[in-house]
Parts: C-alpha cells; structure tokens; sequence
C-alpha cells in the first residue's frame, strides 16, 4: 500500500484501522522557538493573529515531520471571550504564555451569557477560527488537524478560583454543581464550534483532575459525568487526556465514552494496558519539559520506545511542548516515533 497521507494516517488510527506507522501527532500545543524564529517574530505575537497561530504550527510540523497541527497555544481564549481579560504580555521578548488576569473571585460574581455561541464572536476566538480554517485547507488538507477545549472542572479553574469552587462542594453543592454543568454546556460549545470547522479530533484537557488533587471518589461523582455529557455530544474522534497521577481512575476515565485516553509520565502505562485491555487507544506519556529541553538528544530514543513498549498506540507528550525544546531532541523524538513505531500496537495493526 502506498504511503499515507498525515491525514489518512491519523484518521485510520483513530478508526483503529491498520495504518502504515504509529502516526507522529498530539493534542495539546507543540509550537516551538525554532518555528517562530524561521517565521521571524516572536512568542508574544503569535496568540493574536490567525497567519502566525497557523504559520507557527504549519513550519513546526514540516521542519520536524509531525503528522498534526494544533492551535491555539494558550488557555485563556474563552475566558477572555467570557469578559475575563487576557494578559498577552506582548512586549515580552521571552517566552510567556497569556494568563487571565481577572477571575471570579465568588460564584455571585459568575455572569454568563445565555446563549454560548456569542462568545465565537469576542475577543480572540475569530482568530483562532480563521487559524484552523487556515490549517484545515493548508496544502489540500494534508495534515491533521487538532482542536482542543479544556475539560469543564479545568475550566471552571479559569474562571473562579479552584479553592472556591472546592469549599463550595460542602456549604454550596447545589450551586458549585451548576456552575459546573454551566461549564460543561460551554465546553460542549465550544467542542462542536470546531468540529464545524472541521478539525479531524477534538481533544478534551481536563488537567487538573488527577488524584494529586481530587480522590477517586470525587472524581467518580464530580467530574465523570460532566466528561460523559461532553463525549456523548461530540462527533468527531475525541481523546480524554488528563495530567498528573491517573492511575486509580484509568478505568473510569476509559468509561467516559472518549475514543482514547491519554495520560502523562506519572501513568503506569504498562498497568493501564493491562487494566484497560488490547482494544482501549492509549496515547502516551513522556515528560515533554524533561525529554526534549533538559535531557541529552542521545536519551531520547530510550524515552520514546519505552512508551512504545509499555503498550501506547501513540506517543504523545504529557502536556504542551515548551516551546525552547533542543532542535536535536525533537528531530530524535520524531525519528524514533517513526522507528519504533512500525509494529502494530495493542490496538493498530499495520498494513
């Protein structure tokens, strides 16, 4: 069979259908300085304009070889819509990443518009409309490409102080429930927004739900059935990935109706494999700071065919690239994606 497109390759994966190599993609950002510096601009400026949110992730992935493109960078584009402001920090030479410089500080306070899909006309959410349409048409749709929301308890985070929604579970459940299945209308919202675009996966960031800060138990009744809600609603092939420790919710997490999972380096993904069985995608799970900035480029080969061998279907970093990556580093990253990633893993076979 002849080789695959990027595109073909991503959308069989998620299939499950044999693919000829482990395609080399991810869910979360992968901008890097050596893409910005070709492009001659800087950090800063590339979160406010669609040509530079597209034109960044176009030359990271034809300089290194990835199979998918992701946009945006940064989490504050719907808070920001939602009348939270954004610090941009546009006279930075270094790297910074915008923040929200105005949460809620109560949940009297929360002021949401009645109907979601005003916010894709605020702020910079028609820049990162026009970005994907970019990547979607870019070179005749021959790359993936990737659209991610965070999930409704990390949103939630954006926009009100955790702590204050945590305290609200014992004195004010009914309202902090509410407010989180206000989040999860949103995250819907905004899910389905790019799957009009046409985005060829949707990934679903609910990162501040490991046990490092809720148990299990809380977990089961705070935030599966919001990450439910959010799948049953979505088309496209959707991932739920979640940072930090998972281990002792994997199998609920595989349970919330996503297509895979995908987990960062505290995961024991050879025990996930186990719990979750040859048929559940799993996409993992290195430390992208510790691989790709700090360590040696000769140590990376190690790195990446350990998740191969631990049993991921496709390796995927844990988090967003930090952008000052080692050019050395990620050329290896990809090289052995593409090495190791001949055989076919619990759930893709190769043609």
């Amino acid at each position: 069979m002849a080789t695959m497109t990027p595109k073909e390759r991503v959308k069989r994966f998620f299939k499950r259908e044999p693919v000829d190599e482990m395609p080399c993609f991810s869910g979360m950002g992968t901008v890097t300085v050596q893409a910005i510096d070709k492009m001659g601009i800087r950090f800063a400026q590339v979160h406010g304009s669609a040509e530079y949110l597209a034109g960044s992730a176009i030359t990271g992935a034809e300089m290194f070889g990835f199979d998918g493109v992701v946009v945006p960078y940064d989490m504050c584009t719907v808070p920001e819509a939602l009348g939270r402001g954004v610090s941009l920090y546009e006279d930075a030479e270094g790297i910074l990443y915008p923040t929200v410089p105005s949460k809620w500080a109560t949940l009297d306070e929360v002021d949401m518009p009645g109907d979601l899909n005003v916010i894709f006309e605020k702020a910079r959410m028609p820049v990162v409309d026009e970005a994907l349409k970019i990547l979607v048409s870019h070179d005749g749709g021959r790359l993936a490409v990737g659209g991610w929301v965070l999930g409704p308890f990390t949103m939630a985070g954006q926009l009100i102080e955790l702590d204050v929604l945590l305290k609200g579970l014992k004195k004010d459940k009914d309202r902090v429930e509410g407010f989180l299945a206000r989040m999860t209308d949103l995250v819907i919202a905004v899910a389905k927004h790019y799957e009009d675009l046409g985005v060829d996966y949707v990934n679903i960031r609910e990162m501040g739900s490991g046990t490092d800060l809720l148990s299990p138990r809380m977990w089961k009744t705070l935030i599966k059935p919001n990450l439910e809600k959010v799948f049953s609603a979505l088309n496209a092939p959707k991932i739920n990935h979640i940072c930090g420790s998972t281990d002792l919710i994997i199998e609920m997490m595989n349970d919330c109706g996503a297509d895979a999972v995908s987990v960062d380096q505290k995961n024991n993904v050879a025990e996930s494999r186990q719990k979750l069985g040859n048929d559940a995608l799993i996409l993992g799970n290195f430390d992208p700071y510790g691989t790709l900035v700090q360590m040696a480029p000769s140590e990376v080969d190690g790195v990446i065919q350990k998740c191969i061998d631990d049993g991921v279907d496709a390796v995927w970093p844990g988090c967003d690239i930090w952008p000052d990556v080692k050019e050395e580093n990620m050329k290896a990253y990809v090289q052995a994606v593409r090495k190791y990633g001949k055989e076919p893993t619990p759930a893709v076979g190769r043609v």
